[in-house]
């Protein structure tokens, strides 16, 4: 099984969709269940072997980098963007120096899962063949999740493939990244 000990925690949105919730915090600590949502990301991070996350923060910066001091694991790394919010791809290409040569997981903060059998981060390090592969999605199964608006990102074709309609948004909730051998 591949060892990943590094993640990118994407935590910079405005949360505009959770208004009136992120007024006056950011997205990230809202809280599900007395957790902050960065939090139920981190310590699944940290039980999958991550040893260090790197989270870039933008909306109430702040009360991001106060809240973070406090975790210990992961460790945490911040990337400050709080002079313009650069969204998901720019927030990892932007981070990429500080994540380094070898795979990495991408998480958003607010997507929460119930593990039933293998955790999925494992099973996505199980998965993760480098020479064949340059992203790994984590994707439920249709119907299988909750608060999601959008239906059908992701197709299938017959090759096993991911295939990505081009008129569709995209922002997987886990993702595994690493270069070709």
């Amino acid at each position: 099984m591949t060892v990943i000990r590094t993640a990118m925690v994407l935590a910079a949105g405005l949360g505009s969709r959770m208004r009136p919730l992120t007024d006056d915090r950011p997205k990230a600590l809202v809280t599900v269940g007395g957790t902050a949502l960065i939090d139920h990301v981190l310590d699944r991070l940290g039980a999958a072997g991550v040893d260090r996350a790197v989270v870039n923060v933008h909306h109430f910066a702040d009360q991001m980098i106060a809240h973070l001091t406090h975790r210990t694991q992961p460790m945490i790394e911040i990337v400050d963007e709080r002079a313009g919010l650069l969204d998901s791809g720019g927030g990892i290409k932007n981070a990429l120096p500080l994540l380094g040569d070898d795979p990495f997981f991408v998480a958003n903060i607010d997507s929460l899962w119930i593990e039933d059998g293998v955790p999925p981060l494992d099973a996505m390090k199980a998965a993760w063949d480098p020479s064949k592969m340059d992203l790994l999605v984590l994707l439920v199964k249709k119907g299988g999740g909750s608060g999601l608006k959008a239906h059908g990102v992701f197709s299938f074709r017959l090759t096993a493939r991911l295939f990505i309609p081009p008129t569709r948004p995209v922002r997987p909730p886990m993702q595994m990244w690493g270069s070709r051998s």
